[in-house]
């Protein structure tokens, strides 16, 4: 952590106002890994240390003197400490809450960039150094490795990998924690707790990423997906003060949030990858009260009543006002009938540094046209021997953005072979050959080849709204005037008629990639999950 800002005598008078006085002797513990969130630590006099005991040891991460303040975006998620807190030496500190840092942080300006940027900069240097509370023992052959390292990137929560396949001293690490090779991946949480072959949602659960989530409380509304259009709209809702909850069955981000980088949104001239801008909206949501619930499925919707019940994979349900369908939409598989097989061991859906690092030095396939496709095969062919891309249709202009194109031509490394598709694969536990048809002529061709990326068109998730919402016959929710001449499952009981962004349910609204007729740009969902709030409130109002 290098961000340690002092706080002039001006500033630490406005912060005492939300504080109390604490008083620490030397080598006390102010909180270990995985207390319940925190208080930020102000030192009036000595010094405190934050430690990481991710690899089984103390490390020291930093230390904060005088003037200086401890604390990162754990304080504003209401999660669980991640590390120690110690004092060096007998301090005079002063203890700002969870709750009362949100208070201070809404009513001052000045203060909250300066805890805001603090908070940001040290959760990148803890997630760039591995410093946490989380080590997972994996194998890069592993699919469930791969899918673990992930999530907890996506979600931004530090923790230090150990690759059991290069490190000398693997079979020393699995014998400390007690654990075989058939338990990969194993996960320690607060270098006690192990987790072998765990799901995300068990990990999720034992770090506790959803207990401040209270399921009992109505909700002004409930977001339903972390996308790019859901973030949005939970900015703005909760910057106007609504109570908001989105629930996300992975990790925020979305589909946006695997792009290895993003060149055309608007204010980024040099681009962003998809990862920044999801850590970047998760704080913003966050810093306003919003709250994000992880690794938790939407089975299906109570639409019999108001308020609405959404109903998740548990059982548990969560009563709200209003709803936002921001679920997006997957990637297409291709028709073969081993696909899944190799889904993480040679087969992937992302391309981001991590599912690059897998393939360093080797020739990769990437399936698609679109613009991620587009940006996957830039991104890798930076990494790779050499890019091979896969295009059903005869061109790219219909459907790639030109800067991309033009980078793709130039590109001495990417190779597009148009009207081909994927016809084989096969490996033992890795993907070790492809097969794909030329269409036009007919030849069909048969090469060693380990990584294949797949970017196709997307279908969403929307079975779970059946019997309650309009829905196109690929799935995607029909809003606004599309609703026009279509019979709803359930009968439209108002005077008016839907908003522009309304399903046939009302309080009930679709934005992003999983609304019908949605243009698929990151700028395009970020715009419509934030003017969906408007519509929210007029319908909150009775309007």
């Amino acid at each position: 952590m290098s961000y340690a800002p002092i706080l002039t005598e001006s500033q630490l008078e406005r912060v005492r106002v939300f504080t109390k006085t604490r008083q620490a002797a030397q080598g006390e513990v102010l909180y270990e890994p995985g207390d319940d969130t925190p208080p930020v630590y102000i030192v009036i006099e000595g010094a405190i240390r934050i430690i990481s005991l991710a690899g089984g040891s103390e490390q020291t991460v930093t230390t904060y003197f005088a003037g200086q303040f401890s604390g990162e975006l754990l304080m504003i998620a209401g999660r669980r400490s991640i590390y120690r807190c110690q004092a060096v030496e007998a301090s005079n500190l002063l203890e700002l809450s969870a709750e009362d840092l949100r208070t201070l942080i809404g009513k001052d300006a000045e203060l909250s960039d300066i805890f805001m940027n603090a908070f940001l900069a040290r959760r990148l240097s803890l997630s760039t150094n591995g410093h946490g509370n989380v080590l997972i023992l994996g194998s890069r052959y592993s699919a469930a490795t791969l899918a673990l390292r992930e999530f907890l990137t996506r979600d931004g929560h530090p923790f230090a990998y150990v690759d059991l396949d290069a490190d000398r001293m693997s079979q020393e690490m699995l014998d400390r924690f007690g654990v075989c090779s058939d338990d990969i991946p194993v996960v320690i949480c607060n270098n006690g707790k192990v987790l072998r072959n765990p799901t995300q949602r068990e990990v999720a659960e034992t770090l506790g990423f959803n207990e401040n989530i209270d399921d009992s409380q109505v909700r002004d509304v409930v977001i339903v997906g972390a996308g790019p259009a859901g973030l949005a709209a939970a900015v703005y809702a909760a910057s106007e003060g609504l109570d908001v909850l989105v629930i996300e069955r992975a990790a925020p981000g979305g589909q946006a949030g695997s792009s290895s980088r993003i060149e055309n949104y608007l204010g980024f001239p040099t681009g962003l990858s998809g990862h920044e801008l999801a850590r970047s909206a998760i704080a913003q949501s966050e810093k306003f009260g919003a709250q994000i619930m992880v690794a938790r499925t939407v089975a299906s919707l109570d639409c019999t009543e108001r308020p609405y019940r959404i109903s998740l994979d548990d059982g548990q349900q969560i009563p709200t006002r209003a709803i936002v369908l921001a679920t997006g939409a997957s990637y297409n598989q291709p028709a073969l009938p081993n696909i899944d097989r190799f889904a993480g061991r040679g087969i992937y859906y992302n391309a981001t540094f991590m599912e690059a690092q897998l393939c360093k030095d080797e020739h990769v396939i990437v399936v698609g046209g679109g613009n991620s496709a587009g940006q996957a095969a830039v991104f890798l062919a930076q990494n790779t021997a050499g890019v091979e891309m896969m295009i059903r249709s005869h061109s790219l202009a219909d459907t790639m953005s030109r800067y991309l194109i033009q980078r793709i031509e130039e590109n001495p490394l990417i190779r597009v072979r148009f009207c081909c598709e994927l016809a084989g694969l096969s490996g033992d536990e890795h993907l070790q050959e492809v097969t794909w048809i030329d269409k036009t002529t007919g030849d069909v061709t048969t090469q060693p080849l380990r990584h294949v990326f797949v970017m196709t068109g997307a279908s969403p998730k929307t079975g779970w709204l059946s019997g309650c919402v309009s829905l196109d016959p690929r799935g995607f929710v029909l809003t606004g005037r599309d609703l026009e001449n279509i019979a709803p499952p359930q009968p439209w009981p108002l005077s008016r008629r839907p908003y522009m962004l309304e399903t046939s349910l009302p309080g009930v609204f679709a934005v992003g990639d999983a609304r019908a007729g949605n243009v698929k740009r990151v700028a395009s969902a970020v715009g419509e999950g934030s003017i969906v709030v408007h519509m929210v409130h007029q319908v909150l109002a009775g309007i």
